[in-house]
């Protein structure tokens, strides 16, 4: 296989896949970060914070994390800076604030916007895997016991690649030791609390930094929640299964209302069974393009992230018609997340012993989600630590914050990636109120919903807490594609 090839069967591979603890507190006298003009993004300036690789072994070397801000647009009343992260795990915080992602212009307003590389990722000190590692066959859906061992196996060389190449840093990785990477920018930004916006992956960063510092926050809104309670795969697996479940119904209502969906008047469950037979039987697809059960459900469940229900339904009918399938979204704007495999089985311990175990949790997957069978990404994320040889770092348990502490939760009724049910733990465990948009999608705060955006912005520019509760109606996604509002960033993962 050539290079150029290589290449692009690494992007299509990995984007498949996609404790409680005290922090010692990070230098007071933080050195100050040299910011400079972004070589993208007109008017952000880039820099970087150098931390420790190992928090606890502060003499064991450094990594750097790379920084983008754009300031207030209303200086005389900066209050400070709102620290951003994408999610993922692997999102680059600073590569999507060069790019334009921020807020409402109120917010943008009073805060210089400062998106972070955690350690890793983009421009930061990166954790790199080997080509052929990644590009070898991975049967991810293992048919039998051979190919369950095939992918214990592929996971295996493929972490030790990454701690080959990358050095100790593949397994210095996990989200506790972000979070004191956080600390250390707060100090480097000179805010004396920390403002910060998380969304998917960056909820859990959120979350464990109000453990860790509670007396450091100012105002935390974390969008489309972690829930780093659950304790079992089959746990996991099941809520994530029954979140892609339920976006598929209300795709299919929404095709039943709206007769601008090209499956309008169809029984689209039957549509997508009929999808899903082909794909079990390796005739899903052009010849030169064959979709795999894997391959299919992924290629639905990606349209639920914004949503794009209209370009679903279309792809479904040229699926079956046997016509090329168009695309969720442009190659070139998919990160390939190389580190969320090292980042990821850090920070979860979800054992996957055997074959017949895996199997069991595939039959019964199927009866949770009789129309798309499995979470693509909660498949993917699991199966992909099995016999992952890093430590498990920072493994799951209870968030436990301090009352009083100034958390937000947002969250879809309906999304994709992070399900209800995990932002409703979240908040039971955390105490922090949640609010509810009553709509679909990943990243309640940029679906056009002005609910949504006024509740957090209050609650981050003057702390107004919406109280327990609160529920932000739906807007259809139809009415989304014709309104303006904050740009989602680029990352479709956690």
């Amino acid at each position: 296989m050539g290079l150029g090839r290589k290449l692009a069967a690494a992007a299509t591979a990995v984007s498949a896949a996609t404790a409680l603890f005290t922090a010692a507190p990070a230098s007071a006298a933080a050195a100050p970060i040299d910011w400079k003009p972004c070589p993208t993004g007109q008017g952000v300036e880039c820099g970087k914070l150098t931390v420790p690789l190992d928090w606890d072994r502060p003499g064991d070397g450094t990594v750097q994390i790379a920084l983008a801000r754009r300031k207030a647009t209303d200086p005389a009343h900066r209050i400070g800076s709102v620290l951003m992260d994408p999610g993922g795990p692997g999102g680059a915080g600073a590569g999507e604030v060069q790019g334009g992602w921020s807020l409402s212009p109120k917010v943008a307003a009073r805060f210089d916007t400062v998106g972070f590389d955690p350690r890793g990722v983009g421009e930061s000190t990166a954790i790199k895997c080997g080509l052929d590692e990644i590009t070898a066959k991975n049967p991810v859906l293992p048919k039998d016991s051979a190919e369950f061992r095939q992918l214990l196996a592929y996971n295996r060389a493929l972490g030790r690649s990454c701690e080959r190449i990358t050095g100790p840093l593949a397994t210095h990785s996990d989200t506790r030791s972000v979070v004191r990477d956080m600390d250390a920018i707060r100090a480097a930004l000179g805010d004396e609390k920390l403002t910060y916006y998380g969304v998917s992956y960056g909820t859990l960063m959120g979350q464990q930094y109000a453990e860790a510092y509670p007396d450091r926050v100012r105002a935390l809104v974390l969008d489309s929640n972690m829930d780093h309670s659950i304790r079992s795969t089959w746990e996991f697996l099941k809520t994530e299964t029954q979140a892609t479940q339920e976006l598929f119904e209300q795709f299919s209502d929404w095709c039943d209302r709206t007769t601008s969906c090209t499956l309008h008047g169809q029984d689209v469950s039957a549509v997508m069974a009929g999808l899903y037979a082909r794909a079990e039987r390796g005739d899903l697809g052009t010849p030169d393009d064959k979709l795999d059960p894997m391959a299919l459900v992924g290629l639905v469940s990606q349209n639920f992230y914004g949503p794009t229900w209209g370009k679903l339904a279309k792809s479904m009918v040229d699926l079956r018609d046997g016509k090329p399938a168009e695309a969720s979204f442009a190659k070139d704007d998919l990160p390939i997340p190389n580190p969320f495999t090292s980042i990821f089985c850090s920070d979860w311990r979800l054992p996957v012993t055997s074959y017949p175990q895996l199997d069991s949790y595939r039959r019964a997957l199927a009866k949770v989600s009789p129309d798309l069978h499995f979470s693509p990404l909660g498949w993917s994320a699991a199966a992909g630590c099995a016999s992952w040889p890093g430590p498990v770092r920072n493994p799951q348990h209870p968030l436990s914050v301090r009352p009083g502490v100034p958390m937000l939760l947002l969250n879809s009724r309906y999304d994709p990636a992070t399900p209800y049910s995990w932002a409703v733990q979240a908040s039971r465990q955390s105490g922090a109120p949640l609010v509810t948009y009553e709509g679909w999608g990943h990243g309640a705060y940029f679906k056009k919903s002005q609910c949504v955006i006024d509740t957090a912005d209050s609650f981050l520019i003057d702390g107004t807490n919406p109280g327990r509760g609160k529920h932000c109606p739906a807007v259809e996604p139809s009415v989304q594609s014709r309104m303006d509002g904050p740009r989602a960033p680029v990352t479709q993962l956690y």
